[in-house]
């Protein structure tokens, strides 16, 4: 892994990550494209996803809409937008 990386997400050339942050190609890919400080706003935004859907994270459906809203986030500079009619549920 690179100790700098320019991260696609931010722009900026910044600190990298030592070893991927997140198993699986999605991680590898993270750990050579994004700076510490995007994946500190991704673990921020993580927590407020799995808090206001209330997420079972043994759940194999709520772990593959995670992966795909941390996609979303990190790769495509999208945020998803919470919707609190949605609350406690992660079908949209």
């Amino acid at each position: 892994m690179p100790a700098t990386v320019t991260c696609v997400r931010c722009g900026e050339t910044r600190e990298g990550f030592e070893k991927p942050p997140f198993p699986g190609p999605v991680g590898a890919r993270a750990g050579e494209e994004i700076c510490r400080e995007c994946w500190a706003a991704w673990v921020k935004q993580q927590m407020m996803l799995i808090n206001h859907y209330g997420l079972n994270l043994m759940d194999p459906q709520a772990r593959a809409f995670l992966t795909k809203q941390m996609e979303a986030f990190l790769f495509a500079g999208k945020r998803e937008e919470i919707d609190t009619s949605k609350q406690g549920t992660i079908t949209h």
